[in-house]
């Protein structure tokens, strides 16, 4: 039970990480689209930023489902109950 609720605050920091990690990573697109705008950038770049952002979303959405899991599995450990 001391495991399960360890994971579940280390999910909570790493979420939080991870969305400021996505944050960082939708400005960096709206500059480089800036940039593209401009000529500063070819569209490629701007391409593979958004890709980046992409990517980092999933993994945002990934690390919320298993901290989600986790709490499951702490409800299940304490006797909830449920088959």
């Amino acid at each position: 039970m001391a495991n399960q609720l360890s994971k579940i605050n280390n999910l909570e920091q790493r979420y939080g990480l991870k969305a400021k990690e996505v944050l960082a990573l939708n400005q960096s697109v709206a500059i480089s689209k800036d940039l593209f705008t401009s000529a500063r950038a070819d569209y490629v770049e701007v391409l593979l930023t958004q890709r980046e952002a992409l990517e980092s979303k999933f993994e945002l959405v990934e690390t919320k489902m298993q901290q989600i899991n986790a709490m499951v599995n702490l409800y299940r450990a304490l006797g909830s109950g449920w088959n």
